[in-house]
């Protein structure tokens, strides 16, 4: 049996942008997976495609919201959120309703990325040189 001794590891900084970009795709990732469900209900897919389609949909793009969730720390990780949103902003051609999730979570993932950017600069300035 292994004994650990010594101080606890010290945890990686999150920016702002970062820690915001987690909480609006996770929450967005089960949104998502609604409106797949709610595409497979409303049979709003074209013919030829099997309604069943909108729930794969529905639960791919969501993993690939959690995945990137994970991935906002690395330097592709909010360009890959950035594209998300505009697979989303595509499902409002199939259910125009979504049109209302695109505008209300693509407003937070621009605030949390431009915004929270902003704000992080300026925390970063007024903060001590010795505490970074």
């Amino acid at each position: 049996m292994a004994v650990v001794t010594g101080a606890p590891a010290a945890r990686r900084y999150r920016s702002l942008p970062e820690k915001l970009g987690q909480v609006v795709l996770g929450f967005e990732a089960i949104v998502v997976f609604l409106a797949g469900l709610v595409i497979y209900g409303l049979g709003a897919l074209p013919d030829p495609v099997a309604d069943w389609w909108g729930i794969v949909a529905g639960v791919v793009v969501a993993l690939a919201m959690l995945a990137t969730c994970g991935l906002l720390h690395r330097p592709g990780g909010f360009a890959a959120g950035w594209v998300l949103q505009g697979v989303v902003a595509l499902g409002a051609f199939i259910v125009p309703g979504i049109l209302v999730v695109t505008l209300v979570f693509g407003g937070m993932w621009a605030y949390a990325t431009i915004g929270g950017g902003r704000i992080e600069k300026r925390a970063a300035a007024q903060r001590p040189a010795d505490s970074n």
